[in-house]
């Protein structure tokens, strides 16, 4: 499916239905946990510092989901938050918009040992102090295929993670609701604007480490799911969402004269149980 679609679709319950039999939720504050898979179309790197500026075409990438373990993990107060997880909490301005702010912890690990095309230059000695190269990854290349050998040249991911903070506004539209309850089915949909703030784990030209987070971008998404509210406290949401974000600053070396940038298309698809809190007005 084209990526520009989701965004079509957003708007269309928003001028295709009339709300006469919703929940009371103005005033009221909700949070939410849960889990998400997520997937990458291929994304172009460029890395550039002292004696190197070269892109790797068309990288494959794929999420790391944590195996369910249960109470080993998941339900582990201490390690619950390894697994990719979101985590938000919103405010409803009235009874069918809420904004909210929200934490995406999704993963993106570039598949090792990968075909690619090559564009730009490597030197014998890169870097600030100078790294030494493997002499068959020196030259200047035009669009050149290359593979991206994760023993001497590239190890790229973001694991810890691939983390999108963002402002969220959302608009809840009720497609059935069961009669002298609280029991509602909510067709739920929003657009975003937040930043990337990943802890990139890189080794380029075998130098690197696991680095703090940083920001290092930004982006925009668009979201669609249904929300099923089992009493005026408690729900459970399933949400697909698409976005758009661009890294400009991502560390490699760990040295302040190296770093990568990319674009990244993602979709996602997370579950999640939430509460709400306070009295509707």
């Amino acid at each position: 499916m084209p990526k520009y679609i989701l965004f079509f679709l957003l708007f269309i319950p928003f001028v295709a239905f009339s709300q006469t039999d919703f929940l009371h939720r103005k005033g009221t504050f909700f949070v939410f946990w849960g889990y998400n898979r997520s997937a990458y179309p291929t994304s172009d790197i460029r890395f550039q510092g002292p004696g190197y500026d070269f892109t790797l075409d068309a990288v494959k990438a794929s999420d790391a989901p944590t195996p369910f373990d249960g109470f080993q993990t998941y339900f582990n107060p201490s390690l619950f938050s390894i697994p990719q997880f979101n985590l938000h909490g919103g405010y409803f301005i009235n009874d069918s918009w809420s904004i909210s702010l929200g934490w995406d912890h999704m993963k993106y690990v570039m598949n090792p040992d990968q075909a690619s095309h090559i564009t730009g230059h490597i030197d014998a000695q890169v870097s600030s102090p100078q790294i030494p190269v493997n002499p068959a990854y020196v030259g200047t290349y035009s669009n050149s295929p290359f593979v991206i050998q994760s023993k001497d040249f590239l190890q790229y991911e973001h694991t810890d993670g691939y983390n999108y903070a963002a402002v969220e506004i959302e608009n809840y539209h009720p497609i059935w609701r069961k009669e002298k309850s609280n029991i509602q089915l909510d067709w739920v949909n929003g657009l975003g604007l937040g930043v990337i703030v990943p802890r990139s784990d890189v080794r380029l030209f075998t130098v690197g480490a696991n680095h703090f987070w940083n920001l290092a971008g930004a982006g925009a998404s668009a979201k669609s799911g249904v929300r099923l509210n089992f009493t005026k406290l408690l729900f459970f949401e399933a949400m697909f969402k698409g976005g758009y974000t661009n890294l400009w600053e991502v560390r490699t070396t760990g040295r302040s004269v190296d770093h990568a940038s990319q674009t990244i298309w993602f979709g996602e698809l997370y579950g999640a149980l939430g509460f709400s809190i306070g009295r509707a007005k």
